[in-house]
This record gives structure tokens, sequence and C-alpha cells, in this order.
């Protein structure tokens, strides 16, 4: 509990806000700052950093790579309407990513409101709406501490994700009091009567399935569901397009990835009798189709602390609870339970990894098993190369926990930032590997990066153009579409107008000593590889 000396003593709304930002570990402040943000920024503490993107967008992105891997709620300062506008794309990520942000926006001086001022927002706390948890625009001066403390503990509570609050320009000079904030124990877990009814199913089980989801490795539960799974002896399979590695991907038990395409998805798991989905949607899909599973004999259950997980399942059995204590809750009642599925659980057949060897245009196989057996055991992946991704999902296995991160919105533009923050929150060398449609949305973050000397390695995969979308072009069957060519961008040039180090490899025999060069610099280095053109495929 505050003493009443602090609540009571009057400061600035400024320095009161940065009082409370230290007691909240939020003394990071991502952003890109304009006129309506001065009075936040004048005399900025010496114990706080700014770290300036060149782009909005990228701000966020790097809010939500640092919040990540930090754990904590990261704050973000954008500039009036126009700013929040140009970021709106990366907090819709950030909402879907469950990222927790307390994020910030200059308003206009509330004397001049009234009369359409330049740069005044009409709504503003309506503008990031619905992708934001809570949204407000204090009414009064006084209220901005409090309003940032709420925020910040909302954005905390799971399911976590961003939050908004719009700041008149004028109110930092006001004067105010530290708030007397409460303070969040997070931690429930389902009812005793759901527990048991999803054990006597698992019991009951002869062909068991777990379905592992980004929230598992995002609540620190990654090891808890080695637990769970080594116990039930299950298969355990990685759900559509999830954001972060939940499970040991070298593991025996370990099945695969589950498609996002609801034939392919429905036939992958038909032959199970129970599937236990972990911390994800049931299910994510990427086209429309039959999903044969929802109208067979298969049980469902699913573990979740997001009531829109829950609204939008089909057929699901769903048990409320933070993933991590809900998990120890099911391990707890496991322990007096026999196992049933022991004498009929088998290793699930995974295709053999090739060997792959070298070739010129280079096969993006062989670039991405070049990086899996050079980068450090310890090394942090942050990954937006959609054309790609089988790929990388093959060749480059994640097997610990907090060490994956892509985006869980389809929305481009958040790795390359990401990375940037990612690298801020740890003392691991992390590894971007992108696409270069993908790079070409948020590209200056790279300036960032080198000004900060930060140890980041990105791996543009050029294969000039938006692979992704040939792809897409032929499971949909469309035809003569335009824009999907991206000729004569030259990447080791932009990159060193920003003063990072660049290198770009044609030659498949080059690759090998290019690859360890670029993830065993100091400070950060962008590698180009011009892979084969044909390949990538969803």
């Amino acid at each position: 509990m505050l003493s009443m000396s602090l609540i009571n003593h009057k400061n600035t709304v400024q320095q009161i806000t940065f009082r409370l930002m230290r007691e909240l570990n939020m003394t990071k402040v991502f952003g890109n700052p304009g006129s309506t943000e001065l009075n936040f920024l004048n005399n900025f503490p010496e114990d706080f950093e700014y770290v300036l993107a060149l782009q909005e967008s990228s701000a966020v992105a790097m809010a939500d790579g640092y919040a990540q891997a930090s754990g904590n709620a990261a704050f973000v300062n954008l500039h009036s309407a126009v700013g929040v506008g140009h970021a709106l794309g990366n907090i819709f990520t950030a909402y879907r990513n469950h990222t927790p942000l307390v994020i910030t926006a200059g308003q206009q001086s509330r004397s001049i409101l009234p009369f359409a001022p330049y740069l005044g927002a009409d709504h503003a706390a309506d503008f990031p709406k619905p992708y934001v948890k809570w949204s407000i625009e204090p009414a009064r001066p006084e209220d901005v501490p409090l309003a940032i403390a709420q925020a910040y503990h909302i954005s905390m509570q799971h399911p976590r994700g961003p939050t908004f609050v719009s700041i008149p320009s004028d109110d930092w000079d006001k004067t105010t009091q530290m708030p007397n904030y409460s303070k969040v124990i997070e931690g429930t877990t389902p009812t005793e009567d759901a527990i048991n009814q999803l054990l006597q199913a698992l019991e009951n089980s002869q062909n068991l399935a777990v379905v592992v989801g980004s929230d598992v490795d995002r609540q620190g539960a990654f090891n808890t569901a080695v637990k769970l799974a080594e116990r039930l002896q299950a298969h355990v399979w990685e759900a559509p397009y999830s954001s972060r590695a939940s499970f040991p991907e070298n593991h025996p038990q370990f099945a695969g990835f589950l498609p996002a395409l609801p034939e392919q998805l429905s036939k992958k798991l038909a032959d199970y009798d129970v599937i236990l989905v972990v911390g994800a949607p049931v299910f994510t899909l990427h086209i429309a189709g039959e999903v044969d599973i929802f109208d067979s004999e298969v049980e469902i259950y699913q573990i979740t602390d997001d009531p829109k997980y829950a609204a939008f399942s089909s057929a699901t059995t769903t048990l409320f609870g933070s993933i991590n204590h809900s998990l120890n809750a099911v391990l707890d009642k496991l322990a007096s339970l026999s196992n049933s599925q022991s004498d009929s659980f088998a290793i699930p057949i995974r295709p053999a990894t090739l060997k792959i060897t070298g070739s010129t245009p280079i096969p993006v196989e062989y670039a991405i098993d070049l990086l899996a057996h050079a980068r450090p055991s310890d090394s942090v992946i942050v990954e937006e190369a959609p054309s790609h991704r089988s790929v990388i999902q093959r060749f480059l296995p994640i097997t610990r926990p907090n060490s994956f991160f892509t985006m869980s919105s389809g929305g481009l533009g958040y790795a390359l930032p990401a990375s940037v923050g990612v690298a801020l929150a740890t003392d691991k060398r992390v590894i971007c590997v992108i696409g270069d449609g993908s790079s070409m949305y948020s590209f200056q973050a790279v300036w960032t990066a080198a000004q900060l000397n930060l140890p980041v390695t990105f791996i543009v995969l050029n294969n000039l153009g938006y692979g992704a979308m040939h792809s897409f072009g032929k499971i949909m069957n469309s035809q003569s579409v335009p824009g999907l060519d991206l000729p004569n961008i030259d990447f080791v040039q932009l990159a060193n107008s920003m003063g990072c180090d660049a290198a770009r490899i044609k030659e498949h025999e080059k690759l090998p000593e290019a690859i360890n060069k670029a993830i065993n610099t100091s400070g950060c280095y962008l590698l180009e590889i011009i892979v084969d053109t044909k390949a990538g495929a969803i």
C-alpha cells in the first residue's frame, strides 16, 4: 500500500505519470514524436529510454515484440489520430497476439477542441475500437495517471491485449496526485466439476490428440504442456497459424502443424476420438469449406481464458481458466488416475527430413537448413515469410519456450520491427526470417536496430514477389492476377543507407559462409538470399 504522503503529494500530470510508469516497469517508450506529444516528452527522464521508430506502425510492432519477450506491458506513444491510423494494422495484430500494450496518443489542447482544430480528433477513444480491450480520453487532466494505471492492469489481465488512452496536449502541465490504483493478482482455474468431466473423457479416450496454441507459450505453460502430453501419451499438434511455438517440435509426440484449410484439417484429426485444444481457437481457418470433424463423433474440449475463443468455437466443450493454472490443475488430478492409453499409444509417423544439397537458384529448403544448423542454440526466431512457412516449420524446429514469435493476424509489417523489440528484451541473438514483400511494409525498423546496435540478423528470403499470393492463386483458381511481382529492390543498399551492414547471395556455394557471418556479427546485419522463385507454398 502506498503511503498517504505519496498519495497526497501533488506534482504535474507528467511527473506523476513518469513515477507511475516506474512502478509498473514501463520505462521504455516506443514512439514517433509529434507536436501533440511534446509536453509529455519535455525534459524526458534520464532513467527512461525513448525507442524511436520512423513510422507509428513500426513503433507498435516493436513494443509488441518487447512486451511478448519481457512478459510485461509496453508503453507506446503515438502522434494524434493520424499516428493511430498509421498504427492500426499492428494494433490489430497486437490484439490478435494477446499482447499487453498501453498505447497513448496526443490529442489537441482541450481549450480549442470545440473548434475542430488542426490535428484534433473527433471521438479519439473510438478510433482504435474494437481492436483494443479498453479505450478512454480522460474527462479531466487530473485523471490521466489513473487512466494509464487502469489501462495497464486491463492490458495485463488474461486474455491480454492492447489498451488506449487519448491525452490532450495541455493536460501534462496540470497538477494531480499519485493515484491509489488497485493491484490485480492473476490465476484462475476451471471448476472441479469441469475438470472432472474433462478427465473422464481423457480416461476413456483410446486415441487422444492435444492441440496447442499461442497462449500456451505466452502464459508460461510450455513445459507444463510437455508434462501433460507425456502423462497422457497423446499426439500433439500445433494449432493453425499459431504465433508462438508451444511444444518442442523435435519431441517424439509432436505430430506436426495443423493446416488452416477445412478439409485438410478435418482429415488430419479424423482418427482421434478426443481432441483437447489448449490456448487456441477451435479452429482458425483461411478459406471457406466444410469442417467435417465438427459433425463427427469426435469429442472436442478446449481450455482457454478468452471468451471469444469459446464463443466462436463449434461442437466444443470449453473450460475457462488461465492456461498454466488449468493445465497444472489437470495434472494434479491425473496423478491419482491410471493411464488408459499406455498400451495403445503409438508415436506419430512424421515425414523424414531430407538431406538438402545446394544448387543455383538457391532452394529455400537449403537456406533454412543451413540457418538451422548454424544459428546459436539459444537464439530467438521472429518470422514473417508466409511463402516459406511450411519449409521453416520442417527445417527449423523450435524446441524452447519464448524463442519464436510471429503474427497471428495475417497482417504484414510485424516481424521486422518486432525483432527489434524482442532484441531489446533479451540478451540473445535475434534472427528475423522474412520475405522480400513482407519486409517492405516496415523496413525503416532496420534504422532503429542500427542506431541501438542491437544483435539482430535480418534474413530476407527474396523470391522477387508475393509468393504466398502465387500459391493462393493456384488454390483458388485465380489467373492473371496483377501486382504480385517485385523486381529490382536492392535490400543491401536499403540496409546500408540505414547504417546496417548487408550482403546479397545468389550462388549456393557462397551461402554457408554468408550465413555464418550474418549470425556471428556483433551488431545488426542483413543477409538477402535470392531463392528459387518457383518455391513457396501455403
